[in-house]
């Protein structure tokens, strides 16, 4: 590091009340934050709203069963996205699970490793071998030049992951699931009321899921949708997701139960109201979270084109591994100052098990996740994380990063003992 660039480093360190090497709390001092500040704690909304309707759900004894706020709750989520039909679920993993089921994937199934394990999960779960893909560098998702060389006479189908809110290349998967004869589903857990190309992620593929877990900027404290264009497919899903029941006392064919309690619509409905805020709230922060970390060697905030809507509800940096600190020691660091960072997606699902056990060299196959598993980093957002707290942040990374030499000594001296 050049002697001119360390004062400017040093400069910004105090703003986070924190001037030398030794206020870090890891060599002990007082954390920043009394508090842990998480990735995803939870957005509410407007608490009010949602009494009144917990209280009317009450009023009604209309518990579950399709009741009238999941109906209302998938109306507007086809409103939201613009397409025709939603299937509200009791969560993305049972989404991505009955979406799978309906489609009749069987055999094997493309999927990112670079993603959360429930992915792989849901295909595994229903014995069908989740085959991994390398992604691109830059977009994270899943690389359609790889999806295309482990086509093999097994394969019945493609599952794209629009990672942090990016679509997966919905039109290259798309041309190429046609060419083979392939279905193409998306796991879009990230991407509710993103863009693109100017159209509603959900109108992809034979079928789209999204999650609305608590950690997620719209949240229903436990749910997730299943969207589709293809009234077939929808009218299967509703079927499946309700044990298989097409009457009061038919059942045609096998299905589990799947369905949205209506608690959980009235909190997804309370999100929804305050969707753009939650969104401008995520700008605010992705915006100061740039600017103060702006220029520091090594470190990249992942980049969103222009021209798309994207909710924002993670903030991703990338690490050098060649930076001052590498990615695991930040994280070190800032874990100790009551800062949560994570590491997503670590180390990726092909290292985890059973896969790692199923498929021991599939990260021969897998450079560029293999990469990002050792770079990616993911720092506190949402509403519950102030423009002021990321100021701090980005001040104990500074302070960090004016004397990492030091810092690595202390920590491999902290270690040793």
């Amino acid at each position: 590091m050049s002697s001119g660039l360390v004062p400017s480093l040093k400069q910004s360190c105090g703003s986070a009340g924190k001037s030398a090497i030794n206020d870090l709390a890891i060599f002990g001092g007082t954390p920043a934050f009394p508090q842990p500040l998480h990735v995803g704690r939870p957005n509410i909304g407007n608490r009010a709203e949602l009494a009144r309707r917990i209280e009317d759900i009450l009023d009604s004894a209309w518990l579950t069963n399709n009741g009238p706020y999941v109906q209302e709750f998938e109306r507007r989520i086809c409103e939201l996205t613009g397409v025709a039909h939603c299937v509200c679920v009791c969560n993305g993993t049972v989404g991505l699970e009955l979406a799978i089921r309906a489609l009749g994937l069987k055999g094997e199934v493309i999927v990112p490793s670079f993603t959360f394990v429930a992915t792989p999960h849901a295909l595994q779960w229903q014995q069908i071998q989740p085959v991994f893909c390398d992604v691109d560098p830059i977009t994270h998702t899943i690389d359609p030049d790889c999806v295309e060389k482990l086509i093999t006479p097994c394969t019945t189908g493609i599952v794209g992951v629009h990672l942090w809110g990016r679509a997966a290349a919905p039109d290259r998967l798309a041309d190429i699931a046609k060419r083979h004869g392939l279905k193409l589903l998306f796991d879009a857990a990230h991407a509710f009321a993103c863009t693109y190309r100017g159209t509603g992620i959900g109108n992809f593929g034979d079928a789209e899921v999204f999650s609305f877990h608590a950690t997620k900027f719209v949240n229903c404290f436990e749910g997730g949708a299943i969207v589709t264009n293809n009234a077939e497919l929808a009218q299967r899903l509703r079927t499946m997701r309700n044990f298989g029941f097409v009457g009061y006392d038919r059942v045609d064919y096998i299905g589990t139960n799947g369905k949205m309690p209506e608690v959980s619509a009235a909190m997804g409905l309370t999100s929804l109201d305050s969707l753009d805020d939650f969104v401008a709230h995520n700008q605010r922060n992705h915006d100061a979270y740039a600017r103060h970390l702006d220029k520091l060697p090594g470190f990249q905030m992942y980049a969103f084109p222009e021209g798309d809507k994207f909710n924002l509800q993670y903030v991703i940096v990338e690490i050098d591994p060649a930076a001052a600190l590498t990615r695991d020691e930040v994280l070190e660091l800032l874990h100790a100052e009551n800062v949560l960072a994570r590491r997503y997606f670590y180390p990726g699902c092909h290292r985890m098990e059973p896969y790692r056990s199923l498929y021991p060299s599939a990260s021969q196959f897998l450079p560029h996740t293999e990469a990002l598993s050792q770079r990616v980093l993911s720092l506190p957002t949402g509403t519950a994380v102030s423009e002021e707290d990321i100021r701090r942040i980005a001040g104990l990374i500074r302070l960090a990063w004016s004397e990492p030499e030091l810092v690595r000594t202390r920590l491999a001296s902290r270690k040793k003992a």
